[in-house]
């Protein structure tokens, strides 16, 4: 082979493989910048991830927008608020307040043992019931149970003062009341379930549609004020109040738990 030719080869070959080497070059800056671009939309990814989730952790909640809604008071009640619910007959002398938590198993047993004596002397007039629902227990327990129940109770109201009462006691009953740290009663489908058994509630259209669509879950809001705010003493349920004073079980400072502790207790109260 000759000089020339094979100078001509080499320079032949150092062409191509300069050419390669920018084509390489080419390749490398391309991926570079698709990394560069990955890693910014990634970067923008998390951020706006990040940034949508500190936005809804700072939303208010449920109950917090309840809160701000226009306040439905039921029938059956009185006051600014629509929060003093009386129930029994006018002239009956004295009136008895009964301070209760749906969500309180304590309240359940008192329901279950001394229920039917309340619902016989409020029959007789030996005196009126004044009932102040608490929601402390969806603070200490964490849920909603014990507001979503008030609201139902409410609902409840709206139809009358026996749908009312019977209603409280189905909710209290051994079968239906949940265990403590159970939030059953947060859920809709539950209260409802549980009205079935109250005649006036079974089937009722208007008192599922109130429960379901929360009408009265901001009165349920200002019923735990009353609760929270009592000018009783009152801090923890159940307890019972006449006159501005415990009504209590002999020798102890909690509610009467059986019917005959109930009817020493009431009646020494009642006497003043």
């Amino acid at each position: 082979m000759s000089k020339r030719n094979s100078q001509a080869a080499k320079s032949a070959a150092r062409e191509r493989l300069r050419i390669e080497r920018e084509k390489q070059a080419k390749k490398d800056k391309a991926r570079r910048q698709l990394i560069v671009a990955g890693s910014v939309v990634g970067v923008l990814a998390i951020a706006g991830g990040v940034g949508f989730a500190v936005v809804k952790a700072n939303e208010p909640g449920y109950w917090e927008k309840a809160a701000d809604q226009k306040l439905v008071k039921p029938a059956n009640t009185s006051g600014a608020q629509g929060t003093t619910v009386v129930i029994g007959k006018d002239d009956a002398a004295k009136t008895l307040k009964i301070y209760e938590d749906p969500r309180c198993p304590v309240c359940a047993t008192f329901e279950q043992n001394v229920g039917e004596t309340i619902d016989q002397d409020l029959k007789d007039g030996k005196y009126k019931l004044q009932f102040v629902g608490a929601s402390f227990l969806d603070r200490g327990l964490g849920g909603e149970g014990s507001k979503n129940a008030l609201s139902a109770l409410g609902a409840a109201l709206n139809v009358s003062d026996e749908a009312f009462m019977a209603y409280k006691s189905a909710l209290f009953s051994v079968e239906n009341h949940p265990e403590e740290s159970k939030d059953e009663f947060a859920k809709d489908s539950k209260l409802i379930e549980i009205a079935n058994q109250v005649p006036e509630l079974k089937g009722n259209s208007a008192f599922k549609k109130d429960v379901e669509n929360g009408t009265y879950d901001k009165w349920a809001l200002e019923m735990s004020k009353v609760f929270d705010d009592n000018k009783d003493g009152v801090e923890g349920t159940p307890s019972l109040v006449m006159d501005g004073k415990k009504v209590t079980a002999e020798g102890s400072e909690n509610a009467p738990q059986t019917p005959e502790q109930f009817n020493a207790a009431v009646d020494k109260a009642l006497k003043g």
